[in-house]
Order: C-alpha cells, then sequence, then structure tokens
C-alpha cells in the first residue's frame, strides 16, 4: 500500500477533461486507487464518481494505492493534480 497527499493545482477544479484523464491514468495501473477527500472515498477509476467530488483549485486529497504498481500509481495521479 502506498499513501500520500496531494494539493489539487489544476485552475478549473475537476470537471470532465481533468476527470476523464486522471481516470484514463488510473486505469493503466492494477493497482486499486483511491482518492479521499473529506472523509468522503472515491475510486479513481470511476468517471462518475470522480465527478460528484465537486473539487477546486487548492482542495486536498489522499492518494491510496495498493497493489504491486501502488507507488508508480499514485506518482502518476500527482503529477495529473499538479499539471492537467
Amino acid at each position: 500500500m502506498y499513501i500520500e497527499d496531494v494539493v489539487l493545482q489544476i485552475e478549473s477544479g475537476l470537471h470532465a477533461r481533468p476527470v476523464s484523464e486522471l481516470v484514463k491514468v488510473a486505469s493503466k495501473f492494477d493497482s486499486e486507487i483511491k482518492l479521499i477527500k473529506d472523509g468522503e472515498e472515491f475510486n479513481a477509476k470511476s468517471i462518475m464518481g470522480l465527478l460528484s467530488i465537486g473539487a477546486s483549485k487548492g482542495d486536498v486529497f489522499t492518494i491510496i494505492a495498493e497493489g504491486l504498481d501502488a507507488k508508480e500509481a499514485v506518482e502518476n495521479i500527482k503529477y495529473v493534480f499538479s499539471n492537467i
């Protein structure tokens, strides 16, 4: 298991385009990947679940990945949070 906190840097927050990119990146990994915001847990491979978050720039998330490629998965998700 690999866990890391990340601050959302996407100026417009999590809307359709960044969520689509996030799911695309998360789906490349075998690990189970979850995002936690304000105590709520979301599957990083679910477009509908992520769209329901309503996150804005500056929101803090905990990324939890469990599996053989967990660390790589978290690093790639962190990149999306900062650069898309």
